[in-house]
């Protein structure tokens, strides 16, 4: 029987103090291990919040939230940043790469948090450049400096350091053309394979859902 990547039972969540309460609610949900998930839905829907929610950014109200075995909702909020460092790569729509870093130490920084060895970083650093078509020279460029393409690629190579079980990406195409997003699409796809990473990849672009093995639209999992 395949492992699951993502189990989700009886998942409650709701924002304290807004009016109205905003909730989501997913019965039951399940993502098997290295599968490849188009999540899509209408805007406020609450995509970004299942994200953050897989993430450990955010924690249910109620219900199970389990990720590669871990439920989440029994971690402290360190012990949920550590779990997301050392098995979650996140890829956002603004990337949120800190700008005065060069591009090394965005990356080291990746590393860090998930505890990585920083013995043989350098050669991990320059595989995922080969990968991701990066000129070696950027490596101590500040990020602000880089175009967007660049940026998104550092970004990838950033969620991936630690080799993650599980890639979680949010609208990353939303600011590219399409020889951009395609091009982008089959590099985040050939690196999946090589990590055999599952990826959970939220869009609102139809177009990109041929490359997924898996479309869920969040109504058909959730309540309101």
């Amino acid at each position: 029987m395949p492992l699951d990547a993502v189990k989700i039972k009886d998942l409650h969540f709701s924002y304290p103090g807004k009016t109205p309460t905003y909730q989501l609610t997913i019965p039951e949900w399940r993502v098997v291990k290295g599968d490849r998930i188009f999540l899509k839905g209408a805007s406020g829907s609450g995509k970004s919040t299942l994200l953050n929610l897989l993430s450990g950014i955010l924690v249910a109200t109620h219900g199970v939230i389990e990720i590669l075995g871990q439920d989440l909702c029994m971690l402290s909020a360190r012990q949920r940043d550590r779990f997301r460092a050392a098995h979650i790569g996140i890829v956002f729509q603004q990337f949120n790469l800190v700008p005065y870093l060069s591009v090394y130490d965005n990356i080291r920084l990746a590393a860090y948090f998930g505890r990585k060895k920083q013995t043989g970083l350098d050669l991990i650093v320059k595989r995922l450049f080969t990968v991701l078509d990066l000129d070696d020279t950027l490596i101590a460029r500040q990020a602000a400096g880089l175009s967007v393409g660049q940026q998104q690629r550092v970004a990838i190579a950033r969620a991936l350091v630690n080799a993650p079980e599980i890639l979680i990406v949010d609208e990353p195409t939303s600011a590219l053309d399409n020889d951009l997003r395609d091009a982008f699409m089959k590099i985040l796809l050939d690196i999946c394979s090589i990590h055999q990473s599952t990826l959970i990849f939220v869009s609102h672009d139809a177009a990109l859902t041929h490359y997924f093995h898996t479309i869920v639209n969040l109504s058909e999992i959730s309540q309101t």
